[in-house]
């Protein structure tokens, strides 16, 4: 198993802070999900159906038709390897691990972002998200499309992962899906906060789509999850609005972070990065103050999440002064 952020009840359980007493910052996913309409008791009561609707709304909210709806990206990430050809594979690293975790067993190769664009010539998949996690470094449209180009001439492909896309969509790869040797993934838990209905999308080549249904099967999304994705895929107005308040958020709390005497932090409006030589310690310190946020060793850094409430931004302002005081 992967190590991964939102393991709250694990953090309680070891510093003894009962679980509504935490202030979680370890995931990167909205705090203010989306509120999704009760659910009709058919829901829970039908086999999910695939004529309800979703597909067209997803199609619209991604400006493509060329898409599958499947368990969350994670199924699209374990599966992808067993489908796509080439044994020279090239990562984007520091990022999501389980992303180098899926191509284990082929030549892989983690690139920082500055060699990149050198690995896309000697490589049969390029695989990277955009904007990154954790880093936060992004890649702009004009690069995302060169670099798939030179890799479909020579029959490759390049897998984006835009997890953290939707709250700033101007690079996605979305609109350009079903040309060959293109993968983008997207998901529901990240922007619209709802990681626990588990719906994703993989927009792809219809051959590399079908090959991917008949590898899943069927049903892959329930019927609660694609009640909630049919109504947050189609609120546009929620959207717009939640666009503005995460970016808002984002540079507060960027803000928060260069004031504590942290140094500047990067990341998407969902998160900031923050390379500490003494991160271990200062995770520690917020963890004893019911304040989780995530740790990475290599390099030595944390992830911040948004806070939920104004009284989430204080306890975070004034464990960052405590915490940072206890490691001096």
């Amino acid at each position: 198993m992967l190590e991964h952020g939102g393991r709250l009840r694990r953090a309680a359980a070891r510093h003894g802070i009962p679980l509504a007493d935490w202030l979680d910052l370890s995931t990167g996913i909205n705090p203010v999900a989306y509120p999704v309409p009760p659910l009709p008791a058919e829901a829970w009561q039908r086999l999910p159906e695939e004529d309800d609707g979703l597909h067209e709304i997803a199609a619209r909210y991604f400006g493509t038709h060329e898409l599958l709806p499947v368990a969350g990206s994670q199924a699209a990430i374990q599966a992808l390897p067993a489908l796509v050809p080439g044994t020279r594979i090239s990562l984007l690293a520091p990022s999501y691990a389980e992303h180098a975790h899926a191509w284990r067993g082929r030549t892989v190769r983690q690139y920082d972002a500055a060699d990149l664009d050198a690995a896309v010539d000697c490589s049969d998949v390029v695989v990277l998200v955009n904007p990154d996690n954790p880093s936060g470094v992004h890649f702009d449209l004009h690069t995302l499309l060169d670099w798939h180009a030179r890799l479909a001439r020579r029959g490759g492909w390049l897998v984006v992962d835009e997890a953290f896309i939707d709250a700033d969509p101007r690079a996605s790869l979305a609109p350009q899906a079903g040309q060959p040797g293109l993968v983008v993934l997207r998901s529901l838990g990240k922007f619209f906060g709802l990681a626990g209905a588990r719906v994703g999308f993989v927009l792809a080549p219809a051959a590399l789509r079908l090959q991917l249904a008949d590898l899943l099967g069927p049903w892959t999304i329930s019927g609660p999850g694609r009640h909630a994705a049919r109504h947050a895929l189609a609120d546009h107005d929620w959207q717009q609005a939640m666009r503005w308040t995460l970016a808002a958020g984002g540079a507060r709390l960027a803000a928060l972070l260069q004031e504590a005497g942290l140094g500047h932090a990067s990341g998407p409006a969902l998160f900031k990065w923050l390379p500490y030589p003494r991160a271990a310690a200062l995770h520690e310190a917020l963890a004893r103050r019911g304040i989780l946020v995530r740790l990475f060793d290599a390099p030595a850094s944390l992830r911040f999440g948004l806070p939920p409430d104004e009284a989430g931004w204080a306890r975070l302002h004034a464990g960052l002064s405590a915490a940072l005081g206890d490691i001096a």
